[in-house]
C-alpha cells in the first residue's frame, strides 16, 4: 500500500510539475524560413499572390489525392479563399484567405484549421543583389493552456521542413 501511495504521488507531482512549465512556456510561435531566387519579385508575386498559384508550389496539395480542394471566385490578391478537406492528419483540413497583398512586397494569409486553432502566414519579398529573398513565417497563438503550450516547441520540426520544401519548390518553379 505504501508503494502505491508513492507511486501516485510521483504522477500527480510530475503532473503538476509539466502543467505548470508548459504555463510559462511561450503562447505565441512563430517559424520561419528563406530562399533566395534568381528572379525579380514580379515573376515571383504571381505565383504567391494567387491560392491556385500557390497549390502549383505548396509541399501539401500532393500528400493527399483524395483531398478535396475549393476556391472562390477571386483569383488573386485580397478575398481569395481556399478550403481543403483531407482524412490524412499530415494534411487536414481547413481555409486560407488572403488578407493583405501588396504587390511585389508580401502576402498575408489567415489559416484556420478547425479544431487546431488559427495561425497568419506571411510571404514576404525582398530584392537583393542576386535576386529576390522569398520568406516564408506562420505565427500562431497556442493558447492559454498548457497542451498547446508544449506543443509550440514542436511547431518548427513539424513546420519548417515543408516551408523549406514548398519553397524549393517555389524556386524550381519560377527559375525553370
Amino acid at each position: 500500500m505504501r508503494v502505491l501511495k508513492w507511486v501516485f504521488g510521483l504522477i500527480a507531482v510530475s503532473a503538476v510539475i509539466l502543467v505548470a512549465i508548459g504555463m510559462i512556456l511561450p503562447r505565441q510561435v512563430n517559424v520561419s524560413r528563406s530562399i533566395e531566387i534568381d528572379a525579380p519579385a514580379e515573376k515571383i508575386f504571381p505565383h504567391i499572390n494567387s491560392l491556385k498559384g500557390m497549390a502549383e508550389w505548396s509541399p501539401w496539395m500532393g500528400r493527399d489525392p483524395a483531398m478535396e480542394v475549393s476556391y472562390n471566385d477571386i483569383e488573386a490578391g485580397e478575398g481569395a479563399v481556399m478550403e481543403w478537406a483531407s482524412e490524412q492528419q499530415d494534411v487536414g483540413s481547413g481555409r486560407q484567405e488572403i488578407v493583405a497583398s501588396l504587390p511585389n512586397e508580401k502576402v498575408t494569409t489567415a489559416l484556420d484549421f478547425g479544431d487546431m486553432g488559427l495561425a497568419e502566414a506571411n510571404l514576404a519579398l525582398a530584392e537583393t543583389a542576386a535576386g529576390t529573398s522569398v520568406t516564408w513565417t506562420l505565427d500562431a497563438d497556442m493558447g492559454g493552456g498548457p497542451i498547446g503550450r508544449w506543443m509550440g516547441l514542436m511547431m518548427d520540426s513539424w513546420v519548417g521542413g515543408d516551408y523549406e520544401q514548398g519553397l524549393a519548390n517555389l524556386k524550381a518553379l519560377v527559375e525553370q
